[in-house]
C-alpha cells in the first residue's frame, strides 16, 4: 500500500479535494470577484499600450482607463434604465386603455367565428371556442403572474443584493488592475523554471484568444445592431434608435439575447390588436436569434482558433453548466485544454 500512496500522490488527491470544495461553496458566492479578476486580465493589453504610449506610471494609466471604463458603464445604464422606465410608466398609463381595447378585439372576433362557423357541426365549433378560451386564461394568468406583487418584491428584493456586487465588482476591479504583475510574479515564484516556460507560453496564448474572443463579440454584436436598427427603422421608426440601443445591451444573455425584448413586444403588440407590427417583430426576433447562432460560433471559432462545433458545443454545455458565465466559460475551457497540450502540459499520445 505505501508503495502507490507517495506524498505526490497524497498531494495531488488534496489538491483536487481543495479544488472541488472551492467550486461547491467559494466560486458561487465569488462571481463579482471572479468577473473583476477577468476584466481586469481583459483590461491589462490596453494598460500597457497606454504606459507605452504616453509614458506614464502604472498607477495613472490604471486609473485613466477605470475612470472612463466606470463612465461608460454608467452612461449606458443611465440611458437604458431611463429609457426602461419611461417605458414601463408609458405602459401603465396605456394599459386600461389596451386591455378595454382587447375586449373589444375578443368581442369582435367571436362575432367574426360565429359567421366563419356558421353551418359546421357544434361539436367541432364548441372545440374551437374552448381552446380560444384557453389561450385568452393562458394569457391572462401568464400577466397577471408576471405582474404580481410577489414577482415585484423578488425582484425589488434582489437589487441590494445586485448594488452590493456591483460595488465589490468595482472595487477588486480597480485593486486587480493596479496588483496584477504582483499576482503574476507570486504565482511564478512557486513554478519550476520549465513550469514558468509552459505557463508564460499559455498565457501569451490566452492573451491573444481573449482579444480575438473579445473582437468577435465586438463583431457580432454590431452585426445585430445593424440589423435591428434597420429593421425597427422599417417598424417603427419612432422607437427606433432607442429601442436597437436596448436590444443590443440585452443581446449579450446567451440562448436568448432579443428574444427576451421582442418576444413580449410582438405578443403586445398582437393582444393589442396590431396584428401587423406584432408579426413583423416576431419575424425581426427570429432573424436576430438566426444571425446569433449561426454566425457568432463561426466568427468566434475563426478569432480564437477553434472551429465552430467545438465553439457551438462548449458555449452550450458551460451555459447549462454555470449559467451565463459558462457562456465565456466552456469556450476558455476548451482554450486552456488546447493551449496546455500545445506547451506539453498536457500529453494525449496514447493508442487504443
Amino acid at each position: 500500500m505505501s508503495r502507490w500512496f507517495t506524498k505526490r500522490i497524497f498531494l495531488i488527491t488534496l489538491f483536487i479535494i481543495v479544488f472541488i470544495l472551492i467550486c461547491l461553496f467559494i466560486l458561487p458566492v465569488s462571481v463579482p470577484i471572479i468577473i473583476a479578476l477577468i476584466t481586469a486580465m481583459l483590461f491589462e493589453p490596453l494598460v500597457k499600450i497606454v504606459e507605452k504610449k504616453f509614458k506614464w506610471k502604472r498607477k495613472i494609466s490604471v486609473m485613466s482607463i477605470y475612470i472612463f471604463f466606470v463612465g461608460l458603464l454608467a452612461a449606458l445604464l443611465y440611458y437604458t434604465v431611463n429609457s426602461l422606465i419611461g417605458k414601463i410608466i408609458q405602459f401603465t398609463k396605456e394599459a386600461p386603455h389596451y386591455l378595454n381595447k382587447l375586449s373589444g378585439v375578443w368581442i369582435d372576433l367571436q362575432s367574426k367565428m360565429s359567421n366563419y362557423t356558421a353551418g359546421m357541426p357544434p361539436e367541432f365549433v364548441r372545440a374551437i371556442q374552448d381552446e380560444f378560451d384557453k389561450m385568452i386564461t393562458s394569457i391572462r394568468s401568464s400577466l397577471t403572474s408576471l405582474l404580481s406583487s410577489e414577482k415585484i418584491m423578488v425582484l425589488a428584493g434582489e437589487i441590494p443584493n445586485f448594488l452590493v456586487s456591483l460595488i465589490v465588482f468595482m472595487i477588486a476591479l480597480f485593486l486587480f488592475m493596479l496588483e496584477l504583475p504582483n499576482l503574476k510574479q507570486m504565482v511564478f515564484r512557486h513554478l519550476t523554471d520549465d513550469t514558468a516556460k509552459k505557463a508564460r507560453y499559455m498565457m501569451s496564448r490566452l492573451n491573444s484568444v481573449i482579444f480575438g474572443f473579445m473582437k468577435a463579440q465586438l463583431l457580432v454584436s454590431f452585426i445585430i445592431l445593424a440589423v435591428t436598427f434597420i429593421g425597427l427603422l422599417i417598424i417603427t421608426p419612432k422607437y427606433a434608435v432607442v429601442m436597437s440601443l436596448i436590444i443590443w445591451i440585452i443581446d449579450v444573455i446567451p440562448i436568448l439575447g432579443s428574444i427576451i425584448i421582442l418576444a413580449p413586444w410582438s405578443l403586445y403588440q398582437l393582444i393589442s390588436g396590431d396584428v401587423g407590427m406584432g408579426a413583423k417583430l416576431a419575424v425581426l426576433a427570429v432573424i436576430l436569434l438566426i444571425i446569433r447562432r449561426t454566425v457568432e460560433p463561426k466568427v468566434m471559432g475563426n478569432q480564437i482558433g477553434l472551429s465552430p462545433l467545438p465553439t457551438l458545443i462548449a458555449m452550450f454545455i458551460g451555459l447549462k453548466l454555470f449559467g451565463f458565465l459558462g457562456f465565456f466559460i466552456g469556450p476558455l475551457v476548451v482554450i486552456l485544454f488546447n493551449t496546455a497540450r500545445e506547451a506539453g502540459i498536457i500529453k494525449l499520445n496514447f493508442k487504443l
